[in-house]
């Protein structure tokens, strides 16, 4: 594939398997706050992240397999309580049934 990026947020022209397409490049997001990231097996990944989320200062979690794939993203509001989120963990307990080793990508919000 062959790209000619006209700038962010703006149209290239791209070729993939000898057809020209034309895609929007967007703009990468911003960095805003902190970054971290943890290994976890799967067993250990839904208490991991109910212990992230107690903490109160993230953003968003981002569950990624060991090859790199999002499993899911978790955006996170401030106020968001208990029965709110009894989906996102029941997403997160399947995850960790399937899963052998993820990494938890967390992004905290600057106070």
């Amino acid at each position: 594939m062959t790209d000619e990026s006209t700038g962010n947020g703006e149209k290239a022209e791209a070729e993939v398997d000898g057809v020209e397409v034309e895609v929007e490049v967007e703009a990468p997001e911003e960095e805003a706050g902190e970054k971290e990231e943890y290994t976890v097996c799967g067993e250990d990944l839904l208490s991991r992240v109910k212990q992230l989320v107690r903490e109160g200062n993230i953003r968003r979690i981002t569950i990624r397999s060991e090859e790199g794939n999002t499993l899911i993203e978790i955006p996170l509001a401030i106020g968001v309580v208990g029965v709110m989120l009894l989906p996102v963990w029941a997403a997160v307990g399947a995850i960790a049934a399937l899963v052998t080793n993820c990494t938890i990508a967390v992004e905290r919000r600057e106070d």
